[in-house]
């Protein structure tokens, strides 16, 4: 047996205090038949980390997509530090970081050669030197792009963001494609920018680790709304105990067994959602052993955002 736990990031107990930088009314956009955001609205005050969590397909990039006013919507209202975001697009344009799922950044020019490039698109511009300093590039500023690892070239893709002084950055699945490692580095890198940001990611351990708040997003609607820890109290028990059996047993007797909130089956093994976990497999032990049952399988660990979605929708995040 293995007992795991996430660790949440602490969120910060000012924030309702905080001026409001992004809000978001009533956002909708169809392509065809699809209809790929659904009336979406939220709030992102200063200085936040603002998390929108979903499988893909949910609605994320396209509604990160419109806030950057890279795309119309088809109905709702934006304002983007105090500017009508879609009335007001150049303005708010010059004084937020972009950095987009796909990044173009041209293979044959030098790191220093990329960030002086995006630089000279915006009015208020920072010094390089620093910048790269601050994305962990020193050693690669005359390098090619071309030679750059993963990780590297998501630094930079950020560090292409912060070329303008931003107020806010939008980070679109920021650590999609690195290694587990790499992911963690760039989660430190993430947690120390000053500036406001948004992020899209279909991690959940992501998001409770980077994130002051998350919006919960499916078929392009949010289906929750609050702090990682708030979530995980309201819609998820305490533990999640994952087991495998050799036969089956019928979902009402586990049901039954103490601490037992609710029993999901998933693949070939069963979830059981408990307020209780030591209780609960004391019970499942003694349950096993006069039916002569082996459990192949047994893990427990606390309960993450990733039971919250599965709560909320009865599928995995990643399903």
């Amino acid at each position: 047996m293995t007992v795991s736990s996430p660790d949440p990031k602490a969120t910060n107990t000012d924030l309702n205090d905080r001026e409001v930088v992004l809000s978001v009314d009533e956002l909708s956009k169809r392509y065809g038949r699809l209809q790929a955001v659904d009336a979406v609205s939220f709030e992102v005050r200063r200085g936040e980390t603002f998390g929108l969590l979903g499988p893909n397909g949910a609605g994320k990039t396209t509604t990160l997509e419109m806030i950057e006013g890279l795309r119309q919507p088809d109905s709702g209202r934006i304002t983007l530090l105090g500017l009508d975001a879609l009335r007001q697009r150049r303005r708010t344009q010059e004084r937020i970081g972009v950095q987009l799922q796909s990044q173009a950044l041209w293979p044959e020019l030098t790191v220093e050669e990329t960030l002086l490039a995006f630089r000279s698109l915006f009015r208020t511009r920072v010094p390089i030197g620093p910048l790269i300093d601050r994305l962990s590039l020193e050693d690669k500023r005359r390098s090619l792009v071309k030679s750059l690892s993963g990780g590297q070239k998501q630094r930079l893709s950020i560090a292409t963001a912060l070329v303008n002084k931003p107020d806010v950055v939008f980070l679109d699945e920021p650590t999609t494609g690195l290694d587990p490692q790499a992911r963690r580095s760039f989660w430190d890198l993430i947690k120390a920018l000053e500036e406001t940001v948004i992020i899209t990611t279909h991690y959940m351990e992501e998001a409770e680790v980077l994130c002051d708040r998350v919006a919960i997003m499916d078929n392009g609607r949010i289906i929750a709304i609050d702090t990682p820890r708030n979530l995980i109290l309201r819609f998820a028990s305490d533990s999640t105990v994952e087991c495998e059996f050799v036969r089956p047993i019928e979902p009402p007797t586990l049901a039954a067994l103490p601490g037992v909130r609710e029993v999901r089956a998933e693949n070939d093994g069963v979830l059981l959602f408990t307020n209780d976990a030591s209780s609960t497999l004391n019970a499942l032990m003694d349950l096993c052993t006069e039916a002569g049952l082996p459990i192949p399988r047994l893990n427990v660990r606390s309960a993450t955002l990733e039971d919250v979605f599965i709560a909320l929708t009865g599928r995995r995040l990643r399903d």
